[in-house]
């Protein structure tokens, strides 16, 4: 799988702080830590604190994690517990 050597931004969409957007962030960590090794930033949009965006970044489901940088943008839905699904949505 090839993984572009360009800084990566990623912005994590999730509505509250409860385990599933716990699960996700520790699961966006792990994955970042292990292809990306600091070449990533990791925006965490909680959108029970502006409902707003989630028609403006035309967000859908959540959690929604949304590769903005390298283009093209990409998008996935879930906890990204599934390492390999979540790469391939991503690259």
């Amino acid at each position: 799988m090839h993984i572009p050597h360009e800084e990566w931004l990623l912005r994590l969409y999730v509505s509250g702080r409860g385990w599933l957007t716990s699960r996700t962030q520790t699961n966006l960590e792990r994955l970042c830590r292990q292809y990306l090794k600091g070449r990533y930033r990791i925006d965490v949009i909680d959108l029970q604190e502006n409902p707003l965006l989630a028609r403006e970044h035309e967000i859908v489901a959540v959690p929604m994690l949304v590769r903005e940088a390298p283009v093209p943008i990409r998008k996935v839905v879930g906890d990204l517990s599934d390492t390999r699904r979540a790469l391939a949505a991503l690259t």
